[in-house]
């Protein structure tokens, strides 16, 4: 069954935008992903947990907590 991960990130720039999309692809067992530039929002689906995509994201220097949709505010892990 998949899991789908929502995690708020600063996306400030294309660059920044550019390292996380490389970063997320090389996660294994994802199905899908998107960056929603607007929210400051990813979201991946797949074999994944938010601890995965987490540390995969700290590997390229962003910061990434958990979204929640209710209110919108963040939660750190």
């Amino acid at each position: 069954m998949a899991n789908v991960v929502e995690l708020k990130v600063n996306l400030h720039c294309d660059e920044c935008i550019r390292k996380i999309l490389k970063a997320i692809k090389k996660i294994e067992d994802i199905e899908t992903y998107d960056v929603d530039t607007q929210l400051n929002k990813v979201i991946v689906t797949g074999n994944v947990t938010e601890e995965q995509v987490i540390r995969v994201l700290q590997k390229v220097r962003k910061a990434a907590v958990k979204w929640d949709e209710d209110n919108q505010t963040l939660f750190t892990n």
